[in-house]
Order: C-alpha cells, then structure tokens, then sequence
C-alpha cells in the first residue's frame, strides 16, 4: 500500500514536472506572437484625414477592410449631376468621430508607414458605419454591409462610380 502510494506521488511529480514548464511555455510563446505582429491598442480623440484614414496623435492609421472615395473624387448621381464623395467620405468619419474617443486594434502597418487598424467609438465599429451608409466599399471585410448597402443604393450606389482603387490608378500621376 505504501508502495502504491508512493508510485502516485512520484508519477504526479513528474507529469507536474513536466505539464508546469509546457504551460509557461505556451502562455510566453503567446505573448510573443502577439508582440511580434504589432497588436497594440491606441486610445484618443482622432481627426478624420479622408474616408478611410485616421489620425490619433501622431500615428497615422488606415481603417482596415473598407476603402473610402479619395478625397478629390467625384461621384455620379441618377440625374446627371456630380457630387463630392470623397469629401462626404471624411465629413461621415469626422462625425463618427466627434462622438468621442476613439479604440483602434492594430493589425499591422501598409506600405506608406501607415497602421492599419480597426477603430471603434463607443464601441460601434466605424468601418461598419462607414460601409453601411455606403461612403465605402469592402476591400476584405463588411461584405454583408456593402451588399446591403449597394441592395439600397445609398451612398455612392446612387449612380456609377469609379471604384477607389481603380479612381486612384487612373488619377496617378
């Protein structure tokens, strides 16, 4: 009996001996990863730079999977006439914004230096708003709010417009 007893013990020892370190292990190697791909959290009062983009202090943060108008493009409307929805593209997010500070999670940083990120205001995603109200198109992310939007033909579905992505190469110097 004694004998049994002590083959517990001394097999609860090693397994302890051994699932202890695994742990600690696995809990470093996350902390590392999420160090290592850039996830930081800023927290602030931001300004609106286009439809898209942010800033808070001195950071410089895209908004991740949408892209908004730029802000000299000019969007068509049903009747022919043009409006400026580049410009109503940052008007959109400079409201959103001025509901109070802003929550961005980094996801890492584009080729211009620029964070990328995914902001919130009192906890309402903003690319979700922007996209919803149709002053941005998915470019990875809010599918289901761009296809609503454009089933609504809000924003720049009123008419035919250039896409951001194919405004900027045509634009491009």
């Amino acid at each position: 009996m004694r004998r049994r007893k002590a083959r517990a013990i001394s097999g609860f020892v090693r397994r302890r001996a051994v699932l202890v370190p695994a742990a600690v292990l696995v809990v470093a190697l996350g902390l590392a990863l999420q160090h290592c791909s850039g996830q930081r959290e800023l927290t602030g009062q931001a300004r609106a730079s286009d439809g898209d983009s942010v800033h808070l202090g001195d950071t410089r943060i895209r908004l991740a999977g949408l892209d908004a108008p730029e802000l000299d493009q000019i969007c068509p409307m049903p009747d022919g006439t043009d409006w400026a929805c580049g410009q109503a593209a940052r008007a959109a997010l400079a409201d959103l914004l001025a509901a109070g500070p802003v929550t961005c999670r980094a996801q890492g940083q584009d080729r211009y230096g620029r964070m990328i990120a995914r902001c919130s205001v009192a906890g309402s995603d903003l690319g979700t708003s922007l996209v919803q109200q149709g002053l941005a198109v998915s470019a990875g992310d809010y599918w289901t709010e761009h296809l609503a939007a454009r089933a609504r033909g809000i924003g720049i579905w009123q008419g035919g417009f250039d896409l951001p992505a194919s405004w900027r190469r045509q634009s491009a110097p």
